[in-house]
């Protein structure tokens, strides 16, 4: 039995109507699909852009100024390791260093162990922390643990430049007064330092900044006793002929 011609152009129009519900249907989840995956592929890339620019990420704290005077403000300017230092701020930081880390005594030794090291160079660190290991024999912690104390007296700070023209070597004259647990003077001895320093970018630990504010390393260091004048003549001099007495 056949349907009359408008009934079924009737259906034929519903699953037409079926059909391009589904299919739009379909082109709605494809459209969803992109969309979503092109949400994730900006979130993946802002993260990505975010993580590349993290080191470039960082807090510069600055000083500011106020002349008393003119109520002037002025941003102070951070030192990079980069100016070239008066002769005098280096004659200062030679002396301190040779000052600091000849010297010995039990109530400012860990002190200055820490003071020493922070203007030492990686390779003085290894020998610094080596020299001053209690398992060494000559440690000075070993060598002064009768309670005996070194001070040390600065005599002359000279510089060299090299034939290339680099200032960074250095010599400086000191004496070393030993003083025993006993008591009693102190015995003097001449020494003479041989140094090659550089100034470099101040380190980013507030303890070592605050020690070595400029960045002064001490690249080499070399340290032997000086034969003075004294020495010489006393080496030079005739031994006392023996005196016999009279029979």
């Amino acid at each position: 039995m056949t349907a009359e011609p408008a009934l079924h152009g009737y259906f034929e129009e519903a699953a037409s109507w079926d059909r391009d519900r589904a299919a739009h249907a379909r082109r709605d989840a494809r459209t969803a699909w992109r969309v979503a995956a092109a949400g994730w592929i900006c979130a993946l890339a802002s993260a990505g852009a975010l993580i590349s620019l993290m080191p470039l990420k960082r807090v510069v704290p600055f000083l500011i100024r106020v002349d008393k005077s003119t109520g002037i403000v002025d941003v102070v300017p951070i030192y990079a390791g980069r100016a070239t230092q008066p002769e005098a701020v280096t004659r200062y930081f030679l002396s301190h260093y040779v000052s600091v880390c000849e010297r010995f005594n039990f109530a400012t030794a860990e002190s200055d162990y820490e003071e020493c090291a922070a203007f030492q160079a990686p390779r003085l660190q290894q020998a610094w922390y080596a020299r001053w290991n209690q398992a060494n024999p000559s440690s000075p912690l070993n060598l002064h643990k009768d309670g005996s104390s070194v001070r040390v007296q600065i005599e002359a700070v000279s510089f060299f430049t090299r034939a290339s023209g680099l200032s960074d070597l250095a010599q400086v004259r000191y004496l070393k007064f030993t003083r025993r647990a006993a008591g009693g003077a102190e015995a003097a001895a001449h020494f003479i330092a041989t140094m090659q320093y550089a100034y470099t970018a101040p380190a980013a630990d507030p303890r070592t900044r605050g020690a070595n504010p400029l960045g002064f390393k001490i690249v080499d260091f070399r340290t032997e006793p000086e034969v003075t004048e004294d020495a010489r003549d006393a080496r030079a001099a005739p031994a006392a002929a023996p005196t016999r007495s009279a029979p």
